[in-house]
Parts: structure tokens; C-alpha cells; sequence
């Protein structure tokens, strides 16, 4: 290792092992999902443990504060986190699943239907338009193939999606290990902590370890306060267009509230993906519905982002467009539905890191300038 050679052979060696991993990235990822596969309940219980520990922690400190002994506390704060959650998801099944099965029956039996007279009103348009010289007969016969050819697909997508059922039962089975796993994690928790904590320190430096603590207690806050900030959001604006639908005697209400919330929770594009498939839907039954959908869509948007979002994330994910949509590309391409999801708080990590280095930076050429400014008078 003294000798001369020996960095430079180092070098070289890590360059080719960089070339062969860029030039074969698309083996490398394949690799990583088999890898996943196998690891995938293991991975799942780490991030339910993640995602239930901040309310495992609000019972310990609320309810249960009276008990002393840790080893009681414990378990009966995670018994009550995961009755919580699981009461939660029996009333959200029960008030939902017979709706989703109700609308999307009537949906498939009535497409036919909704298709000729939406077939008529666009024929209806289009001839209103020729009045004004205006032709729209291009537009309108491919707006009625594709409606035509909807209605003869959409039955045999649904037994599509019923073949797909063993994957949704295998990917239940291992939320189900994940769920035991992270019973288990949470269990022993500081156990697993104080294992992690030794092992760093052996390999790594204090003010190393000290940085990384800092770095990890910020990112924790950040992600933990936008998990669950986003599920809240997402559930009020949802809630509100269920509320706004039934008002109004919209059809589908259940159905579109649902879309609607789910896609709410991937930022930028995900509002827009809910309006377009909730206007689709409506345009089908009634156009001016899905005119007023639209225009309700615009405002509780707006409404979303300059109001309840700052109240639920407060400044502490106070990142610019910018980096949000790089993330958005780069996460999507990369991790796919989570590397959206989670794009936001890992623009907030990478904006917070980026300013501290910055600011050191500054901090060190301006701490130069002050020392060589008395040598210039000298």
C-alpha cells in the first residue's frame, strides 16, 4: 500500500467499476428488484414500524404515561396503535367497498348507453359548429371511435383485472409478514437503536456521527411530518368533493372522491390525474356535471395549496418548484409511484443539505478574505 503504484491501480480499478455499473444500469436495477422480492416483507415491516412509531409514541406519552414499566407500556401502546389503525380500515371498508362495487357495476352495465348519448350530443356540437364554418367532424369521430371502442373493451379489462387478483393476494400476504415483522421492530426498538448506534461508532469518527445525527433527526422530521401531513390532506380534500358531489346530486360520488383522494397524495400531477378521470367519468352521465366537477376541481385546488397545505406542512418543506419537479423525473423514473410519493420531502433533504454546504462555503472563503486582508495592508 506505500508503494506508488498502489493509489493510482486504485484509481483505475474504481473507474472501470463505475463505467461497468453506469454502462449496465439496467441489470443493476433488475438485480435490486429480484433482490427486493425476497426481502420485500422484511422491507414492508420497516416501513410500517416507520410509519405507526410516531403513534405508538403518542400513546405512550398520553394514555399510557401512568405506567412505569417499560415492558408493559410498550406492547399495550402498540396493541392500541394497531387497533386504532385497524378500526380505522374496517369503517373505511365498510362505508366504501359496498359503494366502489355498486358504481363501478352501474358504470360497466350503463357505458353503452352513456357513450350513444354522448356519441348524439357531440354530433349535436359539431353541427351547431358548421353554422360558424367551423369543422369539427375530425375531432368528434375520434371522440366516438374511442368511446365505441371503450364499451367493447371495458369488459374484458374487468376480467383482466380479476386474473390479477392472485398478485393482489400475494402482495396481502406480504403485507400481513410485514405487519407481524413490524410488531416486532417496534417491539425492540431500542435494542435495534442501540445496536445500530455501537456498530457507527466503531467505523465512524464522533463529529462524523455527530453530523449524521443531526442530518437523520431533520430528515426524520421532515419525512414523518409530510407522511402524515399528506394522508390528512389527502383525506380533506377528498371529504370535500364527496361532500361537494353529494350537494350538488353529482353521480359516482363515492367512486371520483376516492380517485380523487388517492391521487391528491402524489404532488403536481397527482390533482390532475383525479380531475381528468372524474371528468371522464361525469362527462359519460352528464357533461354539465363534469363542467361543474372541473370548475369546484380548480378552486378546491387553489384552495388546497395556498391554504390547507401551508397550515398542515407549516415552512418546514419550503422548497422551490424547481427542485420539486427534478425529484418528481428523476424519483418516478427511478422508484416508480414511491419515488413520486416521496419526491417533495426528498427535495426538502436535498434543499436543507444544500444550503448548509453553501453557507459553510461562504462562511470558509469569507473567513480566508478576513485573513489575508491585514497581510494586503501590511
Amino acid at each position: 500500500m506505500n508503494q506508488k503504484w498502489f493509489p493510482y491501480t486504485v484509481a483505475a480499478c474504481s473507474a472501470v467499476i463505475v463505467y461497468l455499473a453506469l454502462s449496465h444500469l439496467g441489470s443493476l436495477f433488475n438485480g435490486l428488484s429480484i433482490l427486493g422480492k425476497y426481502f420485500a416483507p422484511v422491507i414492508t415491516g420497516l416501513i410500517l414500524a416507520y410509519v405507526i412509531h410516531p403513534l405508538v409514541a403518542f400513546f405512550e406519552k398520553t394514555i399510557l404515561s401512568g405506567i412505569k414499566k417499560n415492558g408493559i407500556k410498550r406492547p399495550l401502546a402498540i396493541l392500541l396503535a394497531f387497533l386504532v389503525i385497524l378500526l380505522f380500515i374496517a369503517i373505511l371498508m365498510l362505508a366504501l367497498i359496498p359503494q366502489l362495487i355498486d358504481s363501478i357495476s352501474t358504470f360497466v352495465t350503463n357505458i353503452n348507453s352513456y357513450s350513444t348519448s354522448l356519441e348524439e350530443l357531440l354530433t349535436k356540437f359539431s353541427n351547431s359548429a358548421r353554422h360558424f364554418n367551423i369543422d369539427l367532424s375530425g375531432i368528434t369521430s375520434r371522440i366516438n371511435t374511442f368511446l365505441s371502442e371503450l364499451a367493447q373493451k371495458l369488459p374484458a379489462a374487468l376480467t383482466q383485472i380479476i386474473n390479477v387478483s392472485a398478485g393482489i393476494g400475494k402482495g396481502f400476504f406480504n403485507f400481513i409478514l410485514g405487519s407481524i415483522l413490524a410488531i416486532y421492530f417496534l417491539a425492540g426498538q431500542e435494542k435495534l437503536v442501540a445496536g445500530t448506534t455501537r456498530l457507527m461508532k466503531l467505523y465512524i469518527k464522533p463529529a462524523a456521527y455527530e453530523k449524521m445525527g443531526n442530518f437523520w433527526s431533520r430528515s426524520n422530521d421532515i419525512l414523518k411530518r409530510y407522511i402524515a401531513g399528506d394522508i390528512l390532506d389527502g383525506l380533506i380534500v377528498g371529504i370535500a368533493n364527496w361532500i361537494f358531489m353529494m350537494i350538488t346530486g353529482m353521480s359516482y360520488s363515492v367512486l371520483i372522491s376516492l380517485f380523487v383522494g388517492v391521487t391528491n397524495l402524489a404532488p403536481t400531477f397527482g390533482p390532475i390525474v383525479g380531475a381528468i378521470l372524474g371528468s371522464f367519468i361525469l362527462v359519460l352521465v352528464n357533461p354539465m356535471h363534469a363542467l361543474i366537477f372541473l370548475i369546484f376541481t380548480i378552486v378546491l385546488q387553489t384552495l388546497d395549496g395556498y391554504v390547507i397545505k401551508p397550515k398542515l406542512f407549516g415552512d418546514t418543506l419550503g422548497v422551490s418548484a424547481v427542485w420539486i419537479l427534478v425529484t418528481l423525473v428523476v424519483g418516478g423514473r427511478m422508484f416508480g409511484i414511491a419515488g413520486i410519493m416521496l419526491s417533495i420531502p426528498f427535495a426538502a433533504i436535498f434543499n436543507f443539505s444544500y444550503q448548509e454546504w453553501i453557507q459553510k462555503k461562504e462562511a470558509q472563503v469569507s473567513s480566508k478574505d478576513e485573513l489575508t486582508e491585514p497581510n494586503k495592508e501590511e
